[in-house]
């Protein structure tokens, strides 16, 4: 299943300005590669920025969102960020669903 995590940070709180988020931010790639499978974490798909609006997007295919959840703790993602966790699917899929009822 296809999850978006939508981390948003403070200004304060941006790894360009603040030191410990920085630390936590250049170690958090590796961080989640090597607990993927302690979280049931199937591949990371994609992993983007918005610097200006303070916001990461992690788009992750997964078992559940509590897993997810778990991962964002360990990692260090909340530490520093409010994060939400979407389930996400595919618009052809949500299209063939619709046609057939």
């Amino acid at each position: 299943m296809l999850f978006g995590v939508f981390a948003v940070h403070s200004p304060d709180l941006c790894p360009m300005n603040n030191k410990n988020s920085k630390k936590i931010f250049l170690e958090i790639q590796g961080k989640i590669k090597a607990t993927q499978k302690k979280f049931h974490i199937i591949k990371v798909l994609g992993f983007y920025m918005s610097v200006l609006e303070h916001e990461w997007i992690i788009i992750i295919d997964a078992k559940n969102a509590h897993d997810i959840e778990q991962m964002c703790i360990a990692v260090g993602i909340s530490t520093t960020s409010t994060v939400k966790i979407v389930p996400l699917n595919d618009i052809q899929n949500v299209m063939n669903n619709m046609k057939s009822k």
